[in-house]
Parts: structure tokens; C-alpha cells; sequence
């Protein structure tokens, strides 16, 4: 018993670690740096919808307004409900989604060769991290830590 308590001791965070761990409102702050790329990406489109119908067609989705402003919607709104303690699960999932769905349509990996394939599967890949993170901090914020 004494050897699986001395075990788990190592593996707590160092004090300065802990102290950083407990700073109020760093799962706050945390969550707005997963959002970063979403809110600015929203403001982006919406003070610049032309560019958005654009980059919509371009992906040959349509039609490329409607396409548009349910990006700009899903974006910031989801971006809004995950820095909520209340709604982060919502917000989560919705940013969530809209990540597997434009990755698997703006990174098809598998219908390219070489360094462009390689390229494209590591940008598939770091957005499926980002997935992994609005999940990791929907369940942190809802108090699950499993």
C-alpha cells in the first residue's frame, strides 16, 4: 500500500506546476485559445462575406451564401457557447463537428500524392487534435476528468 501511494506522489504535477494548474480562470483562458482560430475565422467572413462566398465555392460547396453564413453562424455562435461554463459542452460539439465536416471536405488526403499528401494528412491530423481538444474540455468543464 505504501509503495502505491509513494507511486502516484511522483506522478502529480511539480508545486510550480500545481500553482499554474489552480490560477483562476486558466481553463477560461484555455478554452479561448482553442477558439482563437474559430472567432477570428467568423469575424474574418462576416466583415468580408464576399470572401466567404468565395472560399465556399471554391470548395464547390452550394449554395455559397447560405453555406456562408452557416459557417459564420456555426463559428461564432459555438465559439460564444464553449467559453460558457454552462453551454461549453454545446459549443464544444458544434465546433467539434464543423471540424471533422470541413476537414474531411477541405483535406482529402487520400487524393494526393507525395509531399502535397504529406501535407495534407498532417493538417488532417492536427484538426482532428483540435477535435480531441473541444472534447477534452467539454468533459473537464462538466467535471468528468476521466
Amino acid at each position: 500500500m505504501a509503495a502505491s501511494r509513494t507511486h502516484a506522489s511522483t506522478l502529480a504535477p511539480a508545486g510550480w506546476v500545481s500553482g499554474l494548474l489552480d490560477l483562476p480562470g486558466l481553463g477560461w483562458i484555455a478554452r479561448i485559445f482553442l477558439a482563437a482560430p474559430f472567432i477570428g475565422s467568423g469575424l474574418g467572413k462576416a466583415f468580408d462575406f464576399p470572401a466567404a462566398t468565395e472560399e465556399a465555392a471554391s470548395l464547390g460547396l452550394r449554395p455559397v451564401s447560405l453555406v456562408a453564413a452557416a459557417v459564420i453562424l456555426v463559428q461564432l455562435a459555438g465559439s460564444g457557447l464553449f467559453l460558457t461554463r454552462r453551454w461549453c459542452w454545446l459549443g464544444a460539439g458544434l465546433l467539434a463537428g464543423f471540424t471533422v465536416v470541413a476537414t474531411l471536405i477541405a483535406h482529402p488526403f487520400w487524393h494526393f500524392e507525395g509531399l502535397e499528401r504529406v501535407r495534407q494528412t498532417a493538417t488532417f491530423l492536427e484538426h482532428l487534435a483540435i477535435v480531441g481538444g473541444f472534447l477534452a474540455a467539454a468533459l473537464l468543464v462538466n467535471g468528468r476528468r476521466r
